[in-house]
């Protein structure tokens, strides 16, 4: 399989820096839809095998970096890409809205991260967390701020996670109409917030959510 001669070196600078301590397997977790008002949270956990880090990333995943800097179509692409390469291990997660409300948003991500993790067999010896530690999850790890443009393993993580969770909200705006859920996929835009107003909210909103929870006692 052909390699991108300039696949991103910082990509690979944090994988490659914990193979030189002898840590083989490597898994980037990271998550998506802490913010909205409705839907699920989404984790996803990437293994690498070992050689990508020689190598370089396939010529497939040149466009490889942070969700949230790529277009639709470019997350799209790299969701079915790191589906088939036989190189990519992974695990995705989904929390549903009403274990949100139970938990927490924090609890509720942690939860989808370790069940996503707990999905890569065999297990990772070490984790590569973007943002802050995760103290519940049970492998050593490594948080990198800003870690979905810095470490490969975390951004095809990011890229599984939020393509999964957009492509939920899609099939639950069918399901819910009237929210736009397939356009803002929960995010509270001015147009799902008069939405939530206007019709109140609907078995996906995280009632635990300030502005849900203000709308259900106006309404009451």
């Amino acid at each position: 399989m052909a390699r991108s001669s300039s696949s991103k070196p910082d990509l690979l600078a944090p994988e490659r820096a914990l193979l030189a301590r002898g840590i083989r397997a490597i898994a980037g977790v990271d998550e998506a839809g802490r913010g909205p008002l409705a839907g699920p949270v989404v984790a996803a956990a990437v293994v690498f095998c070992e050689s990508t880090f020689g190598v370089g990333l396939p010529a497939s995943l040149a466009e490889l970096n942070d969700s949230k800097q790529l277009t639709a179509g470019q997350r799209d692409r790299l969701f079915e890409t790191l589906q088939e390469l036989p190189e990519v291990r992974f695990g995705i997660a989904v929390v549903e809205p009403g274990e949100i409300d139970r938990v927490n948003i924090l609890q509720a991500t942690h939860r989808a991260m370790a069940r996503a993790i707990a999905q890569l067999d065999p297990p990772p010896e070490h984790l590569l967390v973007d943002g802050l530690p995760v103290r519940s999850l049970a492998p050593p790890q490594t948080a990198l701020v800003k870690g979905d443009s810095l470490s490969c393993s975390i951004a095809a993580a990011s890229v599984l996670a939020k393509v999964t969770r957009d492509r939920l909200m899609v099939v639950l705006d069918a399901v819910y109409p009237g929210y736009g859920f397939a356009q803002h996929k929960g995010y509270p835009t001015p147009a799902h917030l008069e939405a939530l107003s206007r019709l109140g909210p609907c078995p996906i909103h995280r009632r635990s959510f300030a502005p849900v929870r203000g709308t259900q006692l106006e309404l009451l």
